[in-house]
């Protein structure tokens, strides 16, 4: 009865049409002052490439980076730096204007002076690897593109600057940043790094002991080459230079227009590859440069932009257009953190949780460190899982799981190496996916541990924080299954690994609990959980909750999901499922809670685990069972008080919103989502990672997205922890390839459209 009347309540007030989607543009970032330094640079991304453009002392300048650039330490490489200069110089002593037009993924930089004016345009094309450069003056003007590399030679790593790579802290090892090859070739600048034989994959293997199967494990750093080439129309052979920028010398290889004209168009391709030889892969630089066409690829770009932002979108006041509001910040900046993720949406690697392709020079973020532009903290081919995650989840509500690919493919791909892992290691099946992951599917050799007792397992890492955490790959299980929900992503391909990944739940602790003993299950016939872990913080649990919620909550989706499994897989899946030990509850001021785990051994971090039942794992919230408990946890857990906070990967605003907690939901992801205090609104950060911090966008996105819309079995709750002062227009997906498009003002629903028409009848408005 109450839902048929909250549902008669919902479609009482919805009495208007939809408005059109609130635009894009007015979200448009604008300066009207040239930067400081590279750290009041601005994004511009798509496809693969991602780009920092700023002007400095009157000159533009670009970093640029693509996704899947690891050198043989496993440091993410920039591709370089371009410096662009105009003669006259139209950019001394006049007006200036740069902005990010989000509707057509560009930046745009306008000045004007006594000599005339001057545009240049940078967009980046989505389905080529090809950054475009277009400069118009009112006069003639010369230009010159200066390409400025920091690898000119090879470069000793000490101390915090090894965070950027695979090696860390290990002590033993001398690290060398080898020198990039670059020159002129045909009025054009080429440059790579051609990753020398020997690489930290090779180490890892060594150490790991997995010599035997060497040739079976995935090596993507192995003969990788990664570069490109700059060219201009009508640009020709310039000189060559030196200088230093905050602190890194640099070598410099220039292009200059041959005569002065009104119009110069600069491209930089850029080409990662694995290839046998360099000359192949030159070849194939070439051939892609060749490819592009500008107009043709500049309309499909744009094509791919309309369509990116009309799958959905979250305006809040979006009649006051007020950069002062903080709510309506919170709505743009909402927008902006999702056009980053847009700039990796079909990379060969998933978008780095530590900055994705937009990091900066070090010192701008910590001036302890003396890195180069590479530098980022915790790693360049280091996935780190509890991180990653947090970036991709939002993409299932915001339609874009697309984008999702290339973290599904990283996992995917290394399949055979997690399985072969269990095999060695411990001669039973199932995939073993570690915490912090190198890009070739084992664990981080400096978490690892160099120094480790001769006897210890060699399965597993010799590391305080990191021992026994494999919960998170089934998070991108659990994402793989939703996307086939949300948007009906065929992922046969990925089958495979879900049944893997609970299968190694499975053989393992029956495995463990056989050496401990005579008997594989408790006295219920439950599964021995131990030792386990709650995220990185409660060690050596026993039972620890959230793998229970995870384990639960993926062979569920499993087995209720329209994937092909066979008699046999389904017996196994649904007696696996009765193997599952329940979830464990403790008591707090005389109210039930839900515990860590049954017991623990020491508090290593500051994750919140014992509420990850409700996110990610929805078993309690709004519309479930036992949301008392849940909120009990929230209110009452000593722990989960002690950790709370909004920064970083922190996910108390997602708790919050999943628990209908509205004035909660709104104090922390307003401090999540607001203006970041640089130049760039949403390039958050450190947090606990880098600038920009990514998890920490990703966490505000889905905090946003939860206090909208939930969705619970076939209910779909709106509003459920949304503050009535908050005027918002939003579309967002939802289970059962549905869309929900609507708007409130003044606390009342006033439109609401969804697709397909069927499911409305599914949709509670909860401000009722």
């Amino acid at each position: 009865m109450f839902r048929l009347l909250v549902c008669s309540a919902l479609f009482f007030f919805v009495t208007s049409s939809i408005p059109a989607q609130p635009a894009v543009r007015d979200y448009t970032v604008v300066w009207n002052t040239q930067s400081k330094n590279a750290s009041e640079s601005m994004p511009v991304g798509g496809g693969s490439i991602g780009t920092n453009l700023w002007v400095e002392h009157n000159e533009a300048l670009l970093y640029f980076s693509r996704s899947g650039a690891f050198d043989e330490n496993n440091t993410l490489l920039k591709g370089g730096r371009l410096r662009i200069r105009l003669s006259p110089n139209l950019f001394e002593n006049g007006t200036f204007r740069q902005e990010l037009d989000l509707q057509k993924g560009m930046a745009i930089i306008r000045t004007t002076n006594q000599k005339g004016t001057a545009e240049l345009r940078v967009w980046i094309s989505i389905f080529q690897p090809v950054i475009h450069i277009k400069i118009n003056s009112s006069v003639p003007v010369s230009a010159e593109a200066v390409y400025e590399n920091w690898r000119f030679a090879d470069r000793l790593q000490k101390g915090k600057q090894n965070n950027a790579n695979s090696w860390k802290w290990a002590g033993h090892v001398k690290v060398i940043t080898k020198k990039d090859t670059v020159g002129f070739d045909n009025n054009q600048i080429l440059f790579f790094h051609r990753n020398t034989d020997s690489t930290v994959f090779d180490a890892t293997v060594t150490q790991q002991k997995l010599e035997a199967v060497k040739q079976q494990l995935f090596n993507p750093l192995q003969r990788l080459t990664s570069g490109g080439l700059i060219e201009g129309t009508g640009f020709i052979t310039g000189t060559t230079d030196t200088g230093v920028y905050t602190g890194t010398p640099f070598r410099s290889w220039s292009l200059r227009s041959r005569s002065a004209e009104k119009h110069h168009e600069l491209r930089i391709v850029l080409h990662n590859k694995q290839t046998t030889s360099v000359h192949t892969w030159l070849n194939e630089l070439q051939q892609l440069a060749r490819k592009s066409h500008t107009a043709k690829d500049q309309t499909a770009t744009l094509q791919w932009w309309q369509q990116f932002w009309n799958r959905s979108y979250i305006c809040i006041n979006p009649d006051k257009k007020d950069p002062a509001d903080t709510a309506w910040q919170i709505g743009r900046n909402y927008q902006l953190f999702r056009y980053l993720l847009a700039a990796n949406a079909y990379g060969a690697y998933p978008t780095k949780f530590n900055g994705g392709l937009f990091t900066v020079d070090p010192v701008f973020t910590d001036n302890s460190i003396k890195g180069t532009p590479d530098h980022r903290n915790w790693g360049g081919g280091t996935f780190t899982a509890q991180n990653q995650r947090l970036v991709y989840w939002p993409m299932l509500k915001s339609g874009d799981v697309d984008l999702m690919r290339s973290q599904f493919d990283f996992y995917n791909r290394l399949l055979p190496t997690a399985e072969l892992r269990s095999k060695m290691y411990w001669n039973h099946k199932g995939a073993n996916f570690n915490e912090q992951i190198e890009n070739f599917g084992l664990p981080n050799p400096t978490e690892y541990g160099w120094k480790r007792p001769d006897d210890f397992d060699p399965g597993m890492e010799y590391n305080a924080w990191l021992e026994y955490e494999w919960d998170a790959a089934l998070e991108f299980c659990m994402m793989m299954l939703e996307a086939a929900d949300y948007e009906g992503m065929d992922i046969r391909s990925y089958l495979p690994l879900i049944k893997s990944c609970l299968v190694f739940f499975d053989e393992h602790y029956r495995y463990l609990a056989k050496k401990r003993g005579n008997k594989t299950l408790d006295q219920h016939g439950h599964l021995i959980l131990y030792p386990g872990s709650g995220a990185e913080t409660f060690k050596l649990a026993y039972n620890a909750s959230s793998t229970i919620a995870a384990l639960k909550t993926v062979t569920k989706k499993l087995l209720s999901a329209s994937v092909p499994l066979t008699g046999e897989e389904r017996i196994y899946f649904e007696e696996l499922l009765k193997r599952i030990p329940p979830i464990p509850y403790m008591q707090y001021h005389g109210k039930t809670t839900i515990a860590p785990a049954q017991v623990w051994a020491r508090v290593n971090n500051t994750e919140s685990s014992m509420l990850y039942p409700v996110f990610p794992w929805g078993i309690f919230g709004v519309g479930r069972p036992g949301l008392d408990t849940a909120v009990n946890t929230y209110l009452l857990d000593s722990f989960a008080l002690k950790f709370r906070s909004h920064a970083g990967w922190k996910q108390d605003n997602i708790f919050a919103a999943r628990l209908g907690l509205t004035a909660e939901a709104k104090r922390l992801t307003t401090l999540k989502l607001r203006d970041s205090g640089r130049r760039f609104p949403a390039f958050w950060g450190p947090g606990y990672d880098w600038v920009p911090d990514h998890n920490w966008g990703g966490s505000g996105m889905i905090g946003l997205q939860e206090m909208l819309l939930q969705s619970v079995d076939d209910k779909i709750f709106l509003f459920p922890a949304w503050p009535k002062e908050w005027d918002v227009s939003f579309k967002l997906h939802a289970p059962q390839q549905t869309t929900v498009e609507g708007s409130l003002k003044n606390g009342k629903l006033t439109a609401l459209k969804v697709i397909p028409q069927s499911r409305e009848k599914d949709v509670i408005n909860m401000l009722h």
